[in-house]
């Protein structure tokens, strides 16, 4: 249903609705969503330029994790936090 009200988490409902119905995770869209939701970050401009998760803090993996809501985050170690990021 487009135009759902998904909470506080999701700043564009609508286009999380149309990713969710093309298959995609609740995780995958609500990043999306939360990307073009946000004048200050452009998702189709940005592919490739972040560093790859293995250079990143086990802090800076959880931090998003967190954003994305990953489930079990708190317990994960710096791999399995990748792990969970990549597949989401």
């Amino acid at each position: 249903m487009p135009g759902k009200n998904h909470g506080p988490s999701i700043k564009d409902s609508d286009t999380y609705e149309a990713l969710r119905e093309d298959g995609a995770s609740k995780q995958k869209a609500a990043r999306i969503a939360n990307a073009r939701a946000n004048d200050s970050q452009h998702p189709s401009a940005k592919g490739g330029k972040a560093p790859p998760y293995e250079d990143w803090t086990k802090d800076e993996l959880y931090q998003r994790a967190q954003e994305l809501d990953v489930e079990g985050r708190s317990s994960m170690a710096k791999d399995e936090l990748i792990h969970a990021l990549r597949k989401g």
